[in-house]
């Protein structure tokens, strides 16, 4: 199983994202938070600035879209040249055709589920999506605490994802640091999204490669 850390730059300094992300040059990818004060109780930044931020960089772009009327704006990040787009289940109301549409213009699709958000039900739409997204936190703010009741919820939807034979990536979201990147890699993800520990270091490379070494060990 490949390990992948994508940073969130959400605790970057966002009026200087061109420089945040050169700081990381061995992240596998960079994490964008899109907020639109709806769907979470947070604003962020939309299309324009991550426009902004692909025309600038040739880095692997994961948006993680935190809106209402996903179904309607989502396909435009995918548009903008973004290598993968998450959308929140519970903001969709068509899921499958989102789903459709993200791959269709060149992105991988991504499914986010909040953690009081069960991923039984969405069993039968793992065949559609490239990654799925588990929020270790509440959704909405950096700098949360890790919530240990995911992690059986981690285990379940690695073993769905077994279970169908896709190749899907397991991505978590909220809380990743030294102290649970092993817990979540032991339960099967694959794919860590990490904030508050990257950038409030003095060294953000360095925390990518140490946590990249972490869940690696932590899978033998």
């Amino acid at each position: 199983m490949e390990i992948r850390i994508t940073p969130s730059v959400l605790n970057a300094d966002l009026a200087n994202l061109s420089a945040e992300i050169a700081r990381v040059p061995s992240a596998d990818g960079i994490h964008l938070d899109v907020m639109d004060n709806r769907f979470v109780p947070n604003l962020t930044f939309g299309l324009p600035v991550v426009a902004s931020v692909r025309a600038d960089t040739d880095r692997f772009l994961d948006i993680h879209l935190m809106i209402a009327d996903v179904d309607r704006w989502g396909p435009g990040y995918a548009e903008a040249g973004a290598e993968s787009v998450t959308f929140h289940i519970e903001a969709s109301e068509d899921p499958v055709t989102l789903a459709r549409t993200l791959r269709a213009a060149g992105a991988r699709a991504s499914m986010a589920l909040k953690p009081g958000t069960a991923i039984e039900p969405y069993e039968d739409l793992l065949p559609e999506l490239d990654m799925v997204l588990l929020m270790t936190v509440e959704p909405g703010f950096g700098g949360q605490a890790f919530m240990n009741s995911v992690l059986p919820k981690i285990e379940r939807t690695r073993a769905l994802i077994d279970k169908h034979g896709g190749q899907l990536w397991l991505q978590v979201d909220g809380g990743i640091s030294a102290e649970t990147i092993e817990r979540c890699a032991i339960a099967g993800a694959d794919t860590f999204v990490a904030g508050s520990a990257v950038y409030r270091s003095d060294d953000p490379d360095a925390i990518v490669r140490s946590l990249h070494e972490q869940a690696a060990a932590a899978l033998g």
